[in-house]
């Protein structure tokens, strides 16, 4: 349910704002949003797995807090990553 950490650290190098960057906005939603949509398939085949649920929805609102937090302070890199992303706001 978790992500390789081959996956890990090409998101880490795709969403880099610098050299080494492992803890910007960016790197953090861009883990969080491969995790959730990994956690979205698991949910298909195991419907009734609720401890997994609120991992996934602690998850969500992790990124929302994220997102928001980049948008607050940079409207541009906000829609970037959104774009970049593919999700919706």
């Amino acid at each position: 349910m978790s992500i390789t950490p081959e996956l890990k650290a090409q998101l880490m190098k795709e969403y880099a704002t610098k050299e080494g960057d492992t803890g910007s906005p960016e790197v953090q939603v861009a883990i969080l949003t491969s995790r959730i949509s990994t956690l979205t398939e698991h949910f298909k085949t195991h419907k009734k797995d609720n401890h997994g649920r609120r991992g996934l929805l602690k998850m969500v609102a992790l990124r929302r807090k994220l997102l928001d937090y980049t948008k607050a302070k940079d409207d541009a890199r906000y829609q970037d990553l959104i774009k970049r992303l593919g999700i919706r706001r």
